[in-house]
């Protein structure tokens, strides 16, 4: 079974469902796991390390995989966007600060470009530098987000704004996605496909210790919060609109609210966190996952994911046609 339209036409994919760019996590294994399965793979690029990146690529074993990056981080590196532009991409992923300055790049390659946005003045500015596809990211996700917009009203919106100024750009939803549920609703919001990130972190094949996808997985959405704690002592430094979703814990606990504090004591809790995430300590170390946690009860193959996730969907959105049929008769 296949859930086609003009994404997955467009990437000569079987299904509207992309791999989220997650830092390390998302690596040439995963990613190729995903496209072989019938989606569109993105390796995350993160705040870029030029030979990772190579090893990556090298990893790679089908067409459907292209590359995300932090832009802000890569804006200090450009040689990476220049490398990845390089090893031919199927897309090129840009988010978390102005992708003005790299799009055309990109473009000038012929790869697609898709710009992940948190408002509508940011998906303006991407159609404006020519993004092929946007991604709306709602407050829901795991990791980095400004947390200002739920994904279930920002879609829409700009479903709507894309439709009236440029309805050649496609969109994916992106945030709370994690089962068929997620990817029907996803496609009824108008949006063209499903950013999936927490999902496949609970993968056999994802880059990510199984005693950390197990912490995680005895989780609700209820235990992830927005902090920025765990950027402070991993030097991360992010504009402060953006805060990261992760799994709450005792460092956590301890220290947000107290990021002056966390400061004046910090290479002491660098070292301490250091050595937490050698040892799996996951009372310290941070897991970065998103409310849909919640959904998510077992590490499975990514192709089971997909399988589950599309027959899921295909069986809601044909119910529910039926349903509306029926009363219509």
């Amino acid at each position: 079974m296949s859930l086609q339209n003009r994404f997955t036409e467009k990437f000569g994919i079987e299904h509207p469902i992309v791999l989220a760019p997650m830092d390390y996590v998302s690596d040439g294994r995963l990613a190729s796991a995903v496209a072989e399965a019938g989606g569109l793979g993105l390796i995350g690029g993160g705040y870029g390390d030029e030979s990772w990146l190579r090893d990556q690529f090298d990893r790679v074993t089908t067409d459907a995989v292209g590359c995300g990056f932090i832009t802000w981080s890569m804006a200090q590196q450009l040689q990476l966007l220049e490398k990845a532009i390089g090893y031919r991409p199927a897309a090129l992923f840009l988010s978390f600060s102005d992708p003005a300055p790299h799009a055309p790049a990109i473009r000038a390659a012929g790869i697609p470009l898709i710009c992940q946005v948190h408002d509508l003045e940011q998906a303006r500015r991407a159609v404006a530098v020519g993004a092929s596809v946007i991604a709306a990211q709602g407050g829901e996700a795991g990791g980095h987000g400004t947390g200002t917009r739920s994904t279930f009203t920002l879609v829409p919106e700009i479903a709507d704004l894309l439709q009236r100024e440029a309805p050649d750009v496609m969109l994916l939803a992106a945030g709370g996605i994690g089962d068929g549920r997620g990817l029907a609703a996803a496609l009824a919001l108008g949006a063209d496909g499903a950013l999936v990130g927490t999902r496949f972190w609970a993968a056999e094949e994802a880059a990510i210790p199984r005693a950390a996808q197990h912490r995680a997985l005895r989780a609700s959405g209820d235990d992830t919060i927005r902090q920025r704690a765990f950027d402070i002592v991993r030097e991360k430094p992010w504009p402060s609109r953006y805060t990261g979703r992760v799994l709450h814990n005792d460092f956590i606990r301890r220290w947000h609210g107290d990021e002056s504090g966390l400061r004046g004591v910090l290479q002491e809790k660098q070292e301490q966190f250091r050595a937490a995430v050698k040892a799996e300590d996951y009372d310290v170390a941070n897991l970065i996952v998103g409310e849909v946690v919640g959904q998510i009860d077992r590490v499975d193959t990514v192709a089971s994911i997909i399988d589950d996730m599309v027959g899921s969907a295909a069986a809601i959105l044909g119910r529910t046609s039926h349903q509306l049929a029926a009363l219509g008769s």
